[in-house]
């Protein structure tokens, strides 16, 4: 488990990133193996035929040297070796090799010039290579002296490696430039997919959304879009026959308030009323449930003059409400769906508790509401029921003591359609904490 977790953590999170990881990691790996075969095959056998051919240039000179010892001989040797060869010769008569190390000073670039100059030489020598140069030179013991042979140190090097190495990476990184700019033309139409289906979520207008990219995205878009179209509507549908229904039950509820008008001030009377009054209340409820605030558009609202409006109100009708606000804070909302959410929640609060405490902050990229009351507050194994429509702690089914139980229900589903969500909890104040939380 612990693998498999280093591994998500490692990899991309990113459609492009893991993408380009796809594309990259055989890449990556064909190059290693091109490397690999590269220096294998044809860098050894390279460096082999370079280092042979000098050594054999060498042992040339070697024979040319003792065939012919007289001075012209040499002179002819020597002249052979800086024409034909490339390499400048000289006898230092009656000297010894001092040093029985092959190699005396610096480096060579291959180590296959020691085996060739034993195989082609077969005497006792010497290189001289210092660093930085670009010679080097090889002395062999002859019996009457040794002879120093300078040659270039580029005869033991081919310049073929640079050129592939220079090809591999340059081949790869255009490559690679190349995927980046086609992948994320392909990520593209998936992104602005995610950011339709996310402001349709929220209500917000995705009219200039149009299907792009490859099929399959073009696909899934066409898909969202009939989605979308079935979605709205659904709810104009809804939203047409709940208008209906609110204009036929109307209609006789006004019909009786009258009547009871006209029946005088009798208790049975006043009851009916009452009846009436809370059928209209219900009504109304569901309405505003049903209807919700999908068609106001959104703007920069200052979410602190609007919640400090709402608790002002609060204070003329008498609760005792206790407000705090870290600076002026804005965000992007539909103001008269946001006033009615917080509106709900306070005075659902103000309805349990006799002292309320509303807070509006920004934490971490979060705006937050936190509304605290010092009522009877709600058992946690209930917490997620509460924001079921029509559910009420209260079996009672009275008005005045808890309302239709769509409250909690309005309020998180505009939480929702704006971004954001709603938490309950205990209130240090012993009753019930709602935080709502909304990105910025």
């Amino acid at each position: 488990m612990k693998i498999e977790t280093l591994i998500k953590r490692t990899l991309p999170r990113s459609l492009l990133g893991r993408s380009l990881l796809i594309l990259v990691v055989p890449m990556v790996l064909l190059q290693v193996i091109s490397a690999f075969i590269f220096y294998e095959a044809h860098w050894d056998k390279v460096s082999k035929y370079l280092a042979r051919g000098l050594a054999g240039d060498v042992g040339a000179m070697v024979d040319l040297v003792r065939d012919n010892p007289t001075p012209q001989g040499r002179a002819r040797a020597f002249e052979i070796s800086r024409n034909r060869f490339n390499m400048d010769s000289n006898l230092r008569i009656d000297e010894i090799l001092s040093n029985s190390k092959e190699i005396v000073q610096g480096s060579i670039p291959d180590p296959f010039l020691l085996l060739a100059l034993k195989e082609r030489v077969g005497l006792p020598y010497h290189i001289i290579a210092p660093e930085g140069e670009k010679h080097l030179t090889i002395e062999v013991q002859l019996s009457d002296g040794i002879l120093a042979v300078t040659a270039l140190r580029k005869r033991l090097f081919s310049s073929t490696t640079y050129v592939f190495v220079l090809w591999m990476l340059g081949s790869s990184l255009l490559l690679f430039g190349v995927a980046i700019v086609f992948m994320r033309n392909q990520v593209r139409p998936i992104r602005r997919l995610a950011v339709a289906a996310d402001a349709f979520g929220k209500r917000q207008d995705v009219e200039r959304f149009k299907p792009e990219g490859a099929r399959e995205v073009r696909q899934a878009a066409m898909a969202f879009l009939l989605m979308k179209g079935r979605i709205e509507r659904q709810i104009e549908q809804r939203t047409h026959m709940l208008a209906g229904v609110s204009h036929d039950l109307r209609t006789p509820l006004t019909r009786m308030k009258l009547q009871l008008a006209m029946m005088g001030d009798d208790e049975d009377v006043k009851d009916l009323s009452e009846d009436i009054h809370e059928m209209e209340h219900m009504l109304e409820g569901y309405l505003a449930f049903a209807r919700g605030e999908g068609g106001e558009a959104t703007s920069e609202t200052n979410l602190s003059e609007l919640i400090e409006s709402i608790v002002s109100g609060l204070k003329r009708k008498g609760v005792a409400v206790d407000y705090h606000c870290e600076g002026k804070i804005f965000l992007q909302v539909r103001p008269n769906a946001f006033r009615r959410c917080v509106t709900n929640l306070v005075e659902n609060a103000a309805r349990y508790g006799e002292h309320l405490s509303v807070r509006l902050g920004q934490r971490h990229e979060m705006i937050e509401v936190t509304v605290d009351d010092d009522g009877p507050g709600i058992p946690a194994e209930k917490y997620e029921e509460v924001f079921k429509p029509f559910f009420r702690l209260d079996k009672s089914r009275n008005i005045q003591t808890g309302g239709v139980g769509l409250g909690l229900s309005i309020v998180r589903d505009v939480v929702r359609t704006h971004g954001g969500d709603i938490q309950l909890s205990t209130s240090p104040q012993g009753g019930l904490r709602a935080r709502l939380r909304f990105p910025v």
